[in-house]
């Protein structure tokens, strides 16, 4: 990788792909930047959007419309696909990742695909564009730019199956304990599972909402092969996407099962103080008549006063005790 070049700033790496061969030619970081504007084949230019200068590189390598341009070096984070009869460009989602470890960070992919080049910016590393990447040094089979733009969404499928796999072992755990004993303890531990799945099935929701739009369109109004793409995309996605809103619905009803539990805990726990507390009102009105301080008190001057008003407050308890009782409270 090769983020500080003078040559290519921003690169993270670079393709060529020569006329009736689907593997493509790693260009050296350090190669001039003549490379890039060669005419043979078509190129795949990866840069990172981290370097500064990125955006005047693209500018000057690709001769590219202002909104294309535009959708390169944006931070946008939503899904978008804007089509005409020369050019695909817009943005896809994806998964960061690190170093080290896979996450389940939502990142982004903005991108421009013509006839002779294919262009891809981001943020931070990304999953996806990683296995396509090994999958074009390993198994060559791009022979247009628009091939290599539906293996990238392949690979996300692929990426977010295993995600959903990752997910349902998690939940079905979650689940497992909820119809325990403690199930209303795993709250905090749904909350971000949720919070993946719905993120996940509403940016899935916009790009075959896009896919299809594009697809609808006549064959001069997008590029050559580009509706046939779309329409097996649109398959794929769409039984992902019935798989993500399955893990959603899960999710939401585990929390309402939750929520329930929490719910009955503290009714339960409303019920105990309610009873104290009609158990002890008779006796403190005992204790209180008997602790004013007023004239002719009874009992006040017998040896035994105290021992009467304790019988008392066992009476008033054992009544409120025989009301309880018959009210069906007990």
């Amino acid at each position: 990788m090769n983020l500080v070049s003078p040559e290519i700033p921003g690169l993270v790496w670079a393709y060529r792909f020569r006329p009736g061969q689907g593997r493509g030619e790693r260009i050296s970081a350090d190669a001039p930047l003549e490379t890039l504007t060669e005419s043979e084949g078509w190129l795949w230019l990866h840069l990172a959007l981290s370097d500064a200068r990125t955006p005047a590189l693209i500018q000057k390598i690709c001769d590219l419309p202002p909104d294309a341009l535009a959708t390169l070096s944006s931070h946008d984070t939503q899904a978008a696909i804007t089509t005409d009869e020369a050019m695909v460009h817009g943005t896809l989602v994806d998964f960061e990742r690190t170093f080290d470890q896979m996450t389940k960070t939502i990142g982004w992919l903005h991108f421009v695909v013509t006839d002779k080049v294919i262009v891809t910016t981001r943020l931070h590393p990304l999953r996806s564009i990683d296995r396509v990447k090994a999958a074009i040094e390993k198994n060559p089979r791009c022979l247009r730019p628009i091939d290599l733009f539906e293996m990238m969404v392949i690979e996300f499928q692929r990426t977010l199956i295993g995600l959903v796999l990752e997910l349902t072992e998690e939940l079905n755990v979650i689940e497992d304990e909820v119809y325990g004993e403690a199930g209303h303890n795993d709250q905090p531990r749904l909350a971000p599972l949720r919070r993946t799945a719905v993120r996940l099935h509403r940016h899935l929701r916009t790009l075959l909402a896009l896919l299809r739009r594009a697809a609808a369109s006549d064959e001069d109004e997008v590029p050559t092969g580009f509706i046939d793409v779309a329409e097996r995309l649109t398959d794929r996605l769409e039984t992902v996407d019935r798989d993500v809103f399955a893990l959603q619905e899960r999710a939401r009803l585990l929390h309402e099962e939750i929520d329930s539990k929490l719910s009955s805990e503290t009714n339960r726990h409303l019920y105990i103080l309610s009873l104290m507390t009609a158990f002890l009102l008779p006796p403190t009105l005992v204790t209180g008549f008997f602790g004013m301080n007023t004239s002719d008190l009874p009992l006040a001057g017998g040896i035994h006063g105290t021992l009467i008003a304790g019988v008392f407050i066992v009476m008033s308890m054992a009544f409120a005790w025989t009301i309880l009782k018959r009210i069906g409270i007990l």
